[in-house]
This record gives C-alpha cells, structure tokens and sequence, in this order.
C-alpha cells in the first residue's frame, strides 16, 4: 500500500546511498516457488537503482505472508510523510493478517496474554500505532473510495472526515459527485 515517492526525501536517500551506501539491510522473505519478496526496503531500493548500484544488501527473514505483511506495515508506519491512502490500506492490511493469525500471542500480543483477556486485534492495532479503533476504521473506509477521489484526499483536496462521509457511497454516486464537482470546480 505504500508509494515510493520522487520527492525531497527521496533525493537525499539516493544522494546518501551513493556517498555511504545502504546502511541498513532491507528484509526480504523466500515465497514458496522459491524466489525472493521485499519486505520491508522498498525506497532503499528505490534509491540503489537511481544511485546506479546493482545489488542491494538484505536480511532473509523466515516469515509467513501473514507475518510479512504485519513487519512490512509495522516498518512503513515509521516513515515521517505517509499519505492517507497508504495508511488506510496498511491498517486494513495489518488488520486482515492479525484475524487471520487468530492473534498469536507471540506476534501480536503482550507478553501479559491479552489473548486471553479477548482483545480484539482492532484494540490491539490501535494500542500499536497510537490512533483510536475508531480513527482505523475512518482510515480503513477510504479503501472504499474511487481511486479518483482517494487522489483528491491524497492530495489534501478533500478533508479526511468528508472523505470518509463520501466512502459510503455506492461506486455510481461517487463518480456522480466527482464528475459534479467537475462542474463546479
């Protein structure tokens, strides 16, 4: 879900990279048929190609997919610039994945045994970043928007809350009020 962008930051990345190299592996995962998948790394990537580097220093993790997508969220929550969409699929990604683990006490849950408590993996998710369960779910609506709208959040056109206001519309009122917002700029 998350974008890697040719912006400022980005440009500092490459020029580090060319000067000192790639201080820190990424993480990558063996898929079944035997080839490789990035974890965590993807602008360190990004930036050993624009630096003209061919190889990039990882980290083999033994991670299921479900395992994977969670450190994949966990290291992008990181960043200081994410945009909304990219947040909104990462905690419906990371969401998914901690269900389907049945919440592993070892992944998921403090060493106290929540699971046992019943915390939910909303609650547990919203304890991990600092939001509220509610503010996931608000961010998690936005994956319900047209790509063409959930730009126009992206790009601070459209507010978080209307956004998720217009999430509950259907496909066809969405594209109607994109294309009358047209009309009235």
């Amino acid at each position: 879900p998350f974008k890697v962008l040719m912006d400022e930051d980005m440009e500092q990345l490459v020029d580090s990279v060319r000067r000192s190299g790639v201080m820190t592996p990424a993480t990558v995962r063996q898929k079944e048929d035997g080839r490789y998948e990035l974890i965590s790394g993807h602008r360190r990537k990004k930036a050993c190609e624009l630096a003209g580097l061919e190889t990039l220093k990882c980290e083999v993790k033994e991670l299921t997919r479900d395992e994977a997508i969670i450190v994949m969220v966990e290291s992008n929550l990181q960043r200081t610039t994410i945009l909304p969409s990219e947040k909104a699929f990462a905690y419906k990604m990371r969401l998914e994945a901690m269900k389907r683990q049945g919440q592993r006490t070892d992944l998921t849950c403090s060493p106290v045994g929540n699971k046992l408590q019943g915390v939910k993996s909303s609650d547990e998710l919203a304890e991990k970043v600092g939001e509220s369960k509610n503010q996931i779910f608000r961010y998690i609506r936005l994956t319900e928007l047209v790509p063409e709208i959930l730009q126009m959040v992206d790009e601070r056109q459209i507010a978080f809350r209307p956004a998720v206001e217009i999430s509950y519309l259907s496909e066809e009122q969405q594209y109607t009020l994109l294309e009358a917002m047209g009309y009235n700029d």
